[in-house]
């Protein structure tokens, strides 16, 4: 009985663990984690860096539901991504995070640009609707002239598919589903657009 109770508190400190570093962007390289420091916008140190073995690609991304919150530009309901058959840009964002709210206009003027060629969303891993109210993401989002759509990813599940290392990061993957563009840390408006282009030149 005591064998099996220490085994149990083990796996639930390795969870906590885990979810917590993801929560605040610290994910270790050995789980998955990026370069710590500036970090490469090239695939392979940050990107997805599991390839098919015939083309050398990397394998396409498995497609996460998640919910998607009412604020400027955003409606309630449900996201897909990637998006089926649409090339997808992500941005993971935390309303703790400076620099996050740094690079917001930036990625304003880059969905003005761009975001019409793909299906262009922010996403949040904070425990909306828990810790975090959805009013406090709201109020941000407003703040921070967001107006495009803003989900919360409150398992991590969709984070869990990439490789983040801290945050802002931002992913583009292209139709089907393959990561192009994989970056973390603040960036101007052309390096967002440059970013999303990759993803619709495949």
């Amino acid at each position: 009985m005591r064998r099996r109770d220490l085994l149990a508190g083990l796996a639930s400190v390795g969870v906590l663990g885990g979810a917590g570093a993801v929560a605040t962007g610290g994910v270790p390289n050995s789980l998955g984690g990026s370069v710590p420091d500036e970090e490469s916008d090239e695939l392979g140190e940050n990107g997805s860096d599991s390839s098919d073995t015939d083309s050398g690609r990397p394998e396409p991304i498995e497609p996460v539901t998640i919910d998607t919150i009412e604020a400027p530009g955003s409606r309630d309901g449900e996201v897909t991504i990637p998006a089926p058959d649409r090339p997808t840009f992500v941005d993971f964002f935390g309303t703790w995070c400076p620099p996050c709210a740094e690079q917001m206009p930036a990625l304003v003027e880059a969905h003005d640009r761009i975001g019409d060629e793909v299906l262009f969303v922010s996403v949040t891993t904070e425990p909306v609707g828990d810790a975090v109210s959805e009013e406090t993401v709201v109020d941000w989002w407003t703040e921070h002239d967001g107006d495009w759509l803003v989900a919360a990813d409150v398992t991590a599940e969709l984070a869990s598919r990439f490789p983040i290392g801290k945050y802002p990061s931002a992913r583009a993957m292209d139709a089907s589903g393959r990561v192009q563009w994989a970056t973390s840390g603040t960036h101007t408006t052309e390096e967002f657009v440059e970013g999303i282009e990759r993803a619709l030149d495949e």
